[in-house]
């Protein structure tokens, strides 16, 4: 139970090869996700897989087309650098399986009174925390870190949400108050790159005594 090593070893996979992810493996790896804690147990995430190729095919055209139509706002190389990276934005087209993961509501505990107190900038911070969001990304890791134990390679994405309306338009999920937050693809790895650089500890922990 101390072994970490398939939190070290995870990395972010871009390349896949032309493999199916067996059924069995998806459910190891939803296990693995639905055991992440969640603000007052809510459990409030919801995991689409997405194996039909002609519909990931279309999910890539929709990012494509949305990425155009804003591009038309900008200039020179700010649009240039914008269209050019769409080719990130796009690249659970290489996997077999991408994976949709939507969040639901969630409110604050306390939120409500502060609003009525009249402390607005209070509750903007309260907003801003995103509490409900995080038992969701804690499930993604959870289920990331599972899919690397077995093999599989995934990429954290949210790079694609400035299409998200569209996204979620064509997938069609009926499960009220679930909005889209993350995407990734899903397959055995082709190439697996360097682990990049972390910041130290010393540049990311306070420790007070």
């Amino acid at each position: 139970m101390n072994d970490m090593n398939m939190i070290f070893e995870r990395r972010s996979v871009r390349k896949f090869k032309d493999e199916d992810v067996k059924d069995k493996d998806l459910t190891k790896m939803i296990e693995a996700a639905i055991e992440a804690p969640s603000a007052k147990n809510l459990q409030n995430w919801h995991f689409v897989i997405l194996k039909n190729r002609d519909m990931i095919a279309r999910l890539e055209q929709i990012v494509l087309e949305k990425n155009e139509e804003l591009s038309q706002f900008l200039n020179g190389e700010q649009k240039e650098k914008f269209v050019k990276f769409s080719k990130y934005a796009t690249i659970f087209k290489n996997a077999p399986v991408t994976v949709l993961v939507y969040a639901g509501n969630y409110n604050p505990t306390g939120l409500d009174l502060v609003r009525k107190s009249g402390d607005l900038k209070t509750a903007e911070i309260i907003e801003k925390a995103a509490p409900g969001i995080h038992g969701v990304a804690a499930a993604i890791q959870n289920f990331m870190l599972a899919a690397s134990s077995l093999g599989y390679g995934t990429c954290w994405m949210t790079s694609p949400n400035y299409a998200i309306k569209e996204i979620e338009s064509f997938i069609g999920l009926e499960k009220e108050g679930y909005h889209l937050v993350a995407i990734t693809p899903l397959g055995v790895p082709e190439y697996i790159g360097k682990r990049p650089p972390r910041k130290s500890i010393d540049e990311v922990v306070t420790i007070i005594k």
